[in-house]
């Protein structure tokens, strides 16, 4: 039985800066994603969305792995979001459990679409959070315009708001591989069937639709917010020349008198 465990560690992780640091052998490397292959069973795969995968390493082992990597870690993590999985070679078929998977074939490939799912998952976790966090702001500040009639939100802070909601559809959009399949799996149809069955084990498809189903809630009233604001500045401003208007009028009627 090979342990698989996936940690979200960080933001990011700077991928060409590890790259030129650490020597073991790489398998598969790009901008976004570094794969190695430390011994034939043990496997370490880095993404930039800043997620590290282990496939057979000790604790010992990825510790040390983790310490090597926190200089190019971007806004690193107190507390580290993981998930462990099992992977059970040379299965009469292929079986998709809770947290484990018997494989038909084992290989280097079939290693590595396990350890993209497993890190894919474990970065939908981390997501969700993120627009869990989102969506409760959004609700505290419809609560407070249901109680209140006012929104209790300035501009800056609508604009910081705004920010943090598109940051992180960009994020997801630009790091889940949720809909797309490595390459390799369009070769080998072994390898397609086991990538399909991880991505429905884990149930990624879902669990990403309805993390963008909060974002589009969260926008759907920023709009409405970034609405009432301008209304509210609009209404200020018309205040400010009414007042300007009124102080004009009284100056010239004081003249007129003393006149």
């Amino acid at each position: 039985m090979l342990p698989v465990v996936a940690y979200q560690v960080a933001d990011s992780i700077d991928i060409r800066g590890f790259r030129n640091a650490f020597t073991a052998p790489l398998h598969h490397g790009d901008a976004d994603e570094l794969f190695y292959v430390v011994d034939p069973e043990k496997f370490i795969y880095v993404f930039k969305y800043g997620i590290a995968c282990f496939l057979n390493q000790s604790e010992l082992e990825v510790s040390a792995f983790l310490q090597l990597l926190s200089p190019f870690c971007r806004n690193p993590f107190g507390k580290r979001l993981s998930e462990d999985f099992e992977v059970e070679q040379h299965a009469t078929a292929d079986r998709f459990g809770y947290n484990k998977i018997e494989v038909m074939n084992p290989g280097i490939e079939a290693f590595r679409l396990i350890m993209l799912n497993v890190s894919q998952s474990v970065a939908l976790d981390f997501y969700n959070e993120q627009a869990d966090i989102l969506l409760k702001e959004t609700n505290h500040y419809t609560q407070s315009l249901e109680k209140n009639g006012t929104l209790g939100l300035g501009g800056k802070s609508l604009k910081q708001y705004i920010g943090r909601t598109l940051n992180l559809k960009n994020r997801i959009a630009e790091n889940l591989y949720i809909f797309d399949s490595p390459d390799e799996t369009w070769e080998d149809e072994y390898l397609n069937s086991l990538d399909q069955g991880l991505k429905r084990n884990f149930d990624l498809q879902s669990r990403y639709r309805s993390i963008q189903e909060d974002l589009a809630i969260v926008k759907e009233n920023l709009e409405l917010f970034k609405d009432l604001l301008q209304y509210r500045n609009s209404n200020m401003l018309e205040w400010i020349i009414i007042i300007l208007i009124l102080v004009e009028v009284v100056n010239i009627f004081i003249e007129k008198v003393i006149r």
